[in-house]
């Protein structure tokens, strides 16, 4: 009981930090580019996750690090919270619902494609030697 408290605790945490990070990066991006009809704080915010999940991932793996408290703050708590991916369905819906359509599948085609790579380019920095 009192392991599944901490790693509760340790997920909520860092929910709460991600979802601040979260609102202050993309709350920047969004005041640098106020005219911007594409979700570029959306889109950094996405692609910063998956570079960051593949970096903490590579190095769990390849070297051993980081005990499940936390991982679970990070992995779980702290970059679930950070990454949008809901808010990334629900821009890319509206675009649909307005007829946005070559918007909407860039949008699509950018988050997708590009966090693979975030992801791949994080994972190799991390187990490179």
């Amino acid at each position: 009981m009192k392991t599944a408290l901490i790693n509760a605790l340790a997920v909520g945490l860092g929910g709460f930090f991600g979802v601040l990070a979260r609102y202050g990066l993309s709350s920047l991006i969004h005041r640098q580019l106020p005219s911007a009809i594409f979700p570029y704080g959306t889109l950094v915010v996405n692609l910063l996750g998956c570079l960051l999940i593949g970096l903490i991932v590579g190095f769990t793996e390849s070297r051993q690090l980081f005990g499940y408290p936390f991982r679970a703050f990070v992995l779980i708590g702290l970059l679930g919270g950070f990454t949008t991916f809901s808010t990334f369905a629900y821009e890319t819906f509206v675009m649909v619902r307005s007829t946005e359509y070559l918007r909407a599948a860039t949008n699509v085609c950018a988050h997708v494609a590009l966090s693979l790579i975030f992801v791949w380019a994080g994972y190799a920095l991390a187990t490179s030697r």
